[in-house]
């Protein structure tokens, strides 16, 4: 019988992929590291998605416009980005400075105050954003009355009338303009359609959350049990769902001050319900199937059956559903702006823009502004929407 070396041993192991320890004074090689990869089935999912050409762009431009908004302190403001005063580098964007910084005496500084500018740059220099108003800044510089039409629509004369020095003004620049005019109370629409767009996808996608969320476990909670739980939550869906939700919000409305987050929660209360229905559908076919029963006999607990197990096949039907719920839960909230039942007064709200436009008429530029962001948004979501339903769609192929 033929002796081997421990080399030729060492070389038959690695040969043969099994685990062998390190011989002594040999160095381990580090372990490969396990890159992240999709499943067959997820890959060809988002190759569909990928193929609908019209929903994968709707994403990336949502996505990019969406983006741009979250730094809208960086775009719209009435604060520079950064200021130099006396060998200081202040960030005017991020940092509250009271005026007395820069010999002024009032608590909070006013940038757009010729004094200060005059003071600043007499020390140092200021970077502005692109546009110098904030959702709430007052333009006291308008050649009209409020509304005033854009900026780009008025010659030059007529738009510095109102500076201290006229078309030599200082201030009287590109960067001052009201590109899309200002509403009625004189505040730059196209800052307040920024911080709009915004604020409506944030609400959105907290609402959708939320409520997916809720629904999610309830309709999970019915379809597994089944029997009188399924019964009970039937019953009570029915009669929550008969409660006039507009009425209910006008009481609370009137006694609590609205918010972002108390509309949150009176939304929540009613929105919840969307995905009940089609959990709860694929929760009573999936119970009875093979995997289930075994996992019972080996005496797995319900809720990690429930969402471990059922729950990762049954979201599939439920992600489709998602940026609908999404279009939905910002429409909500443009309405009630529009109504003057959502966000309180001076809040950036595409449905308040939407009221100033129905309210001066006189002033078409304020609700074709309006439309046209909303039904980009909402076109956008649609389209998103499509594609991620058509992804999942096991019948569905694209070449």
């Amino acid at each position: 019988m033929d002796q081997k070396t421990p080399s030729e041993v060492r070389e038959r192991e690695k040969s043969e992929s099994r685990t062998i320890e390190p011989l002594p004074g040999e160095v381990k090689p580090p372990p490969k590291r396990v890159r992240f990869e999709l499943s067959p089935i997820n890959v060809r999912r988002w190759q569909n998605f990928r193929a609908n050409r019209r929903g994968y762009w709707s994403l990336w431009i949502f996505l990019a416009l969406f983006g741009l908004s979250l730094v809208a302190e960086f775009i719209a403001n009435d604060r520079p980005l950064v200021v130099s005063y006396k060998g200081e580098t202040l960030f005017p964007v991020l940092v509250d400075y009271p005026e007395e910084k820069f010999g002024g005496f009032l608590a909070v500084t006013d940038y757009r105050s010729p004094f200060v500018q005059d003071e600043i740059e007499a020390n140092g220099w200021i970077v502005w954003p692109p546009i110098r108003y904030s959702y709430r800044t007052i333009n006291a510089e308008i050649p009209e009355a409020a509304p005033a039409h854009p900026s780009w629509m008025l010659d030059k004369a007529t738009r510095c009338n109102r500076y201290a020095n006229g078309v030599n003004d200082k201030n009287c620049t590109i960067w001052n303009w009201n590109w899309l005019g200002t509403d009625d109370q004189t505040r730059d629409v196209l800052a307040r359609l920024i911080y709009g767009f915004r604020l409506s996808v944030l609400f959105g996608l907290a609402l959708t959350v939320l409520s997916s969320l809720i629904g999610v476990t309830a309709g999970a909670v019915q379809g597994f049990f089944g029997g009188y739980v399924d019964l009970f939550f039937q019953r009570f869906i029915e009669i929550w769902t008969a409660i006039p939700s507009l009425y209910l919000l006008l009481i609370i409305s009137s006694v609590l001050v609205p918010g972002f987050f108390v509309l949150l929660g009176i939304l929540l209360l009613f929105s919840w319900v969307a995905l009940v229905g089609l959990v709860r559908a694929e929760f009573l076919r999936a119970r009875n199937f093979g995997y289930v029963k075994a996992a019972r006999a080996l005496g797995v607990r319900n809720v990690t059956i429930m969402f471990r197990h059922i729950l990762p096949n049954a979201m599939v039907g439920t992600l489709t559903f998602v940026p609908f719920i999404l279009n939905g839960s910002i429409t909500t909230l443009t309405s009630l702006d529009f109504l003057g039942l959502g966000m309180p007064p001076g809040s950036p709200s595409l449905g308040e823009l939407l009221a100033q436009g129905k309210n001066n008429l006189q002033a078409p530029w304020l609700g074709i502004t309006g439309f046209i962001v909303i039904s980009l948004m909402l076109s956008l979501l649609i389209f998103v929407g499509e594609a991620t339903r058509d992804a999942f769609d096991p019948r569905k192929t694209f070449k």
